[in-house]
């Protein structure tokens, strides 16, 4: 993996040797005198991708310059962050992150940028949680009778997830810390791949997404457990957190902000987040977002650095704890 990383990111220093240092366009007009680029390093139809995408309809209407949105995919966001990292700070050119690029520094030592250096905070957008899902021939209804199942069988059984360094491979992880299990993980290409996998019972647990589970607990193909938040969600209300369902404390959840080159002016800055902000309050775009079991959120360029520093920390500290490694 550092190797092809290694290859992957050749080009960033020189995007960077590229940069330019102006904050405004050259005739002096106020911003935005043209589209502005958003940036995302996942597939299209997935949780990054759907959070741009009506983000950014809602921006193009706020601010009246269209925002496109440009699908960069590879090693887990990485490749669009680094882009982003080495494009002109004159704020035409965002990248839309996931939880991942708070985890991947925990887990690669030769990323060609620093999140925190290289990279502005402009705004928090939606929080997501997973369910806990296990197929229906899994002999367990609760989260405390999976974790006896676990305890009483180490290694016996697995879970899926959607990458190695995944919002859902970190909840997987954390449950076999908090739980005292020791349940394998199994990476799958994306979100709804590891939960057909536990469908088809190729797995018996999984981390899913809320919109690709849900028809699958509805017609009893998967038995939901609990939600990995601190809130149950609206799709499934009746579904417990796991908190509540037996492991006291558990919290991990998805989270999908906007992110500039570092150097951006503050104005523009300021300008982005009061106008994301004010699309995310709006009704139109919470029910968008609320159909698509997405939270929205509301933070300060400031808190959500702040945010950020506290994930990376978070992180390092899971990915020591369970001994994760690249694969």
């Amino acid at each position: 993996m550092p190797n092809r990383l290694t290859t992957i990111f050749g080009l960033f220093a020189g995007l960077s040797a590229c940069t330019s240092l102006l904050a405004a366009d050259s005739s002096g007009q106020t911003y935005p005198v043209k589209p502005i680029r958003l940036v995302v390093g996942f597939s299209p139809g997935g949780a990054a991708d759907v959070t741009a995408r009506l983000m950014g309809q809602k921006l193009s209407d706020e601010i009246g310059q269209f925002v496109i949105v440009e699908n960069r995919t590879g090693a887990s966001g990485l490749i669009a962050n680094a882009r982003v990292a080495g494009s002109p700070p004159d704020g035409y050119t965002l990248v839309m992150v996931s939880s991942a690029a708070t985890i991947m520094p925990a887990l690669h030592s030769n990323i060609p940028y620093d999140i925190e250096r290289d990279l502005a905070p402009v705004s928090l957008v939606v929080k997501s949680s997973h369910v806990l899902l296990v197929h229906p021939s899994v002999p367990v209804r609760t989260v405390a009778e999976l974790i006896a199942l676990a305890r009483a069988h180490p290694g016996k059984l697995s879970y899926g997830h959607s990458g190695i360094g995944s919002a859902n491979h970190m909840a997987g992880e954390l449950f076999n810390l908090m739980a005292k299990t020791n349940i394998k993980h199994v990476p799958y290409k994306g979100g709804a791949e590891n939960v057909l996998a536990t469908v088809t019972g190729d797995i018996e647990t999984t981390y899913g997404s809320l919109v690709a589970s849900v028809a699958f607990i509805n017609a009893g193909k998967l038995r939901a457990l609990g939600i990995t938040g601190t809130k149950r969600s609206a799709l499934i209300p009746s579904v417990s957190t796991i908190s509540e369902a037996g492991l006291p404390g558990f919290d991990s959840t998805a989270w999908y902000g906007i992110l500039a080159p570092a150097g951006v002016p503050k104005q523009i800055i300021a300008q982005l987040n009061a106008q994301i902000v004010k699309g995310g309050q709006s009704k139109d775009l919470k029910e968008a977002f609320n159909r698509q079991g997405l939270e929205p959120q509301s933070l300060t360029p400031e808190q959500f650095g702040e945010f950020i520093r506290a994930e990376v920390a978070k992180n390092v500290k899971l990915v020591k704890l369970a001994k994760m490694k690249p694969e």
